[in-house]
């Protein structure tokens, strides 16, 4: 297979990248990617000799580029990671949300129909769903009426709206995933794990928003790669599915466990003032990719967290790096 990663230099798609390539010895893999503040190329530093691998910088957003792009090569696969994906981003400016979220998915959605693609399939994220708020042991499923509530999760719902209408309208060969909150290598300082495990590390106060009761269901980024990799192969054309690690918990006790697992006490813990819009509760029910082609998580919350923070201590040269470019 000729398989195109967009979005492939973030923490998402560099990690599918790694997977795809060491999973698939005869495949080439081709990255896409602007490299904005959350791009780097350095992901991508272990795949570079690779004559199986290929990046490409550009914009999904550019049409023009897409169409030509498109015209030059021949894709079996397009995984679609390309995305703005910053709640606090999306609500300072929004613009640029739409610009890749949404024109950027219609873009590539033309080019791999027009060029016949095999398969499209587009990573999505369970802040579709919006709030299933408190008190409740709902869960998301495939069925849940799509209803976002910020910026980010509006232009990614527009965008997964689209992906299906391009099934039911042309029959193109797509798929659908919609992810929770994920953490691993590679992951941009900014996000929750990584930020926290930096400024623990540095024996700095770490900002809770709220009353740290915000519940989000967490998810190894490997097991992501695995889920994505059943979907293509195996996944029902034009079909939802839901990837969940099982493994929900609130801001505060994620916060409580990186504080336990560094050796630090509950001093550090700061709480701020809430953000924007900000869900109680997201919570994905993915017993339909477990039911239907077998996938369910293999690493733990523990055993997760001690990988990344390895990783993190292991490539602290990496992480200087990119917070002095940003």
């Amino acid at each position: 297979m000729k398989v195109l990663v967009t979005g492939g230099a973030g923490f998402i798609g560099s990690n599918y990248a790694h997977y795809r390539h060491d999973k698939y010895p005869e495949d080439e893999i081709v990255v896409l990617d602007k490299l904005t503040y959350a791009g780097n190329l350095d992901n991508l530093s272990d795949l570079q000799e690779s004559e199986r691998f290929r990046f490409v910088k550009g914009d999904i957003a550019d049409k023009d580029f897409i169409e030509k792009f498109f015209e030059e090569e021949s894709f079996d696969y397009v995984v679609n990671f390309a995305a703005e994906t910053h709640v606090d981003r999306s609500i300072e400016a929004p613009s640029i949300f739409v610009m890749t979220n949404i024109v950027g998915t219609h873009n590539l959605l033309e080019a791999a129909k027009d060029c016949g693609v095999k398969r499209y399939h587009q990573v999505s994220t369970d802040e579709v769903y919006g709030d299933l708020g408190t008190g409740t042991t709902d869960l998301f499923t495939e069925d849940t009426p799509i209803a976002p509530n910020c910026p980010y999760a509006a232009s990614k719902a527009a965008a997964d709206l689209l992906v299906s209408s391009y099934f039911e309208t042309y029959k193109m060969p797509v798929t659908i995933s919609r992810c929770s909150n994920n953490y691993g290598p590679y992951q941009f300082p900014e996000k929750l794990i990584p930020y926290f495990f930096r400024l623990i590390s540095d024996n700095k106060p770490v900002p809770v928003y709220g009353d740290g009761q915000n519940v989000r269901d967490w998810l190894y980024v490997i097991d992501h790669c695995s889920a994505i990799d059943l979907i293509l192969e195996k996944g029902k054309i034009g079909d939802v599915y839901n990837v969940g690690g099982n493994n929900e918990r609130t801001n505060l006790e994620i916060t409580k466990f990186l504080l336990d697992f560094l050796g630090k006490d509950e001093s550090l813990i700061d709480f701020v003032g809430d953000r924007l819009a900000h869900d109680r509760r997201y919570a994905i029910d993915s017993s339909k990719l477990q039911r239907e082609l077998g996938w369910s998580p293999s690493v733990d919350f523990s055993e997760g967290i001690e990988k990344t923070f390895k990783w993190y201590k292991d490539n602290e040269e990496w992480s200087k790096k990119l917070m002095k470019d940003n």
